[in-house]
């Protein structure tokens, strides 16, 4: 399981040329609805990562600290900073 910010967006990245490449073949007993729907969700969950990170850059920017950032994410700012620093510098 992915675990750094790189990690989740390249996993999802390829999640999601998968989908989008992916063409049923006779036979196939994947329904179509839901493979489309899982395509739209790991899109709808990079683009998500990507939004996060863009937020983390504008905070740090403005002055937050990683503990504050790391609150309103859901972490702790020790886990905010090892997670996003590399990503925001």
């Amino acid at each position: 399981m992915p675990r750094t910010v790189d990690e989740i967006l390249a996993h999802a990245d390829e999640l999601a040329a998968r989908f989008e490449e992916y063409d049923p073949q006779l036979g196939d007993e994947l329904d179509p609805r839901a493979v489309n729907l899982l395509r739209e969700a790991v899109t709808e969950r990079s683009t998500a990562e990507r939004h996060l990170v863009e937020a983390v850059r504008f905070a740090r920017a403005a002055g937050m600290s990683w503990a504050a950032i790391g609150h309103l994410v859901g972490t702790s700012g020790e886990a905010a900073r090892q997670r996003y620093a590399s990503r925001v510098a």
